[in-house]
């Protein structure tokens, strides 16, 4: 990501209240966080030490827990 170029709004005293940032630099910050977000919960899944199971298993899994919790 290139330098951000951050600007402030600040108080009446002169104290930094704000962040404004380029719309662009905000969207590239938001997806380095969800990047971040997923390594970690990739992190947090490998140290439990559980079996892998596919991401279509995982997906049938769900919906049929979701069947099971909603209401008729």
């Amino acid at each position: 990501m290139s330098r951000i170029k951050e600007r402030y709004l600040v108080d009446d005293r002169g104290n930094r209240i704000s962040v404004v940032l380029d719309i662009a630099d905000y969207q590239g910050l938001l997806e380095e966080l969800e990047e971040l977000e997923s390594i970690r919960a990739y992190d947090a899944a490998k140290a439990t030490g559980e079996e892998a199971i596919p991401f279509e298993q995982a997906l049938a899994e769900i919906e049929a827990d979701r069947k099971w919790h909603t209401p008729s």
